[in-house]
């Protein structure tokens, strides 16, 4: 970072399993972020076509239905809708960090998507693990997947959820020098009477802990969920203990770990504003750089392979074993 950059953080509820009027409101948002000066907005995870909660509420057997749905409104990368959204990173001259289930024909992912204010692509990324109940609907990822993207406005990272409880993950993050991390959160409404881990207060204290630890700027988008869901999610039974309206909980954090805007109730919908001040970073990384001067690596390192892996090797007989070009979300980079 070379200069401040003011950003924008979305706390809102996606129209549930819907595509088109999800990306229809996706551009009501990057409209309102640039209109206040914003170079920057960083939306939750899975925002298209929403978080699929119903994973969490049933069997895969029974959720079937709902499954279905869902892929059908899931983004393609190729498609008319995402073309939509880049335009509008153009048109409104704004960078776009999208979280979004991305269909890659037959198969989900838990995905991030940045767009630069020029509306090209600067990078997408898959969830490395995708977590418990999700790994029945969504795919995962590789080592390319971890690594931040060489901006105009600096070094920018992201990850999805509980993979800010991963140790390593963050480390390996961190060890390439992010300076804007995006922390994408799906809402805190799921079992919050029966496990601290999926409650507000564990999770803004994770997206917090990663400004601290990593010396970073640290936006944490984060979803609703709305009445709407509630509807949708419990039409044929009743599971209102387990997962409630409202549980947005979006936060921006500096470096030192402080709060940069004031947080919105958890069921108001808005966006969060705040100027990052790349001096910050300096100042932080004086008493304690984890990757740098406060590291041992002749105690401990990180093994950590970033390599796309290929899904399939073709072998011929007498001839040297050579890759066959299978394209993937890797060739979309830069």
């Amino acid at each position: 970072m070379t200069k401040p950059v003011k950003v924008a953080c979305v706390q809102a509820a996606p129209v549930f399993m819907d595509l088109d009027a999800t990306v229809d409101k996706t551009l009501r948002l990057i409209a309102e972020a640039s209109q206040q000066g914003a170079e920057l907005i960083a939306f939750p995870e899975t925002w298209i076509p929403g978080y699929p909660w119903f994973l969490w509420l049933n069997s895969p057997a029974h959720n079937f239905p709902l499954v279905y749905e869902y892929h059908k409104h899931s983004l393609s990368l190729e498609s008319e809708q995402a073309q939509r959204i880049a335009n509008a990173a153009k048109h409104y001259n704004i960078r776009v960090v999208l979280g979004f289930s991305e269909k890659d024909h037959g198969s989900l992912y838990i995905s991030q998507w940045m767009i630069g204010s020029d509306g090209e692509t600067i990078g997408t990324r898959r969830k490395l693990k995708a977590t418990h109940v999700e790994r029945t609907l969504f795919g995962e990822s590789d080592g390319s997947s971890l690594r931040p993207w060489e901006t105009d406005i600096g070094r920018v990272g992201a990850l999805c959820c509980w993979e800010h409880l991963q140790p390593l993950t963050r480390y390996a993050m961190y060890a390439q020098h992010e300076e804007i991390h995006i922390a994408a959160w799906p809402s805190f409404s799921l079992y919050t009477q029966h496990s601290a881990a999926l409650g507000p207060d564990v999770n803004t204290a994770a997206s917090r802990l990663y400004a601290a630890e990593g010396q970073c700027f640290v936006i944490a988008p984060c979803a609703i969920v709305s009445q709407q869901m509630i509807d949708i999610l419990f039409a044929q039974g009743d599971h209102s203990a387990l997962l409630h309206a409202g549980g947005g909980h979006a936060r921006i954090y500096g470096p030192d770990g402080s709060e940069l805007a004031t947080p919105l109730d958890e069921d108001e919908e808005g966006l969060l504003f705040a100027e990052l001040h790349p001096d910050a970073i300096t100042c932080a990384k004086f008493a304690a750089d984890p990757v740098g001067h406060y590291s041992r690596p002749d105690v401990t390192q990180l093994l950590f392979d970033n390599t796309a892996k290929q899904r399939v090797v073709v072998r011929e007989l007498g001839v040297e074993t050579k890759e066959l070009t299978v394209p993937n979300h890797e060739d979309r980079e830069e």
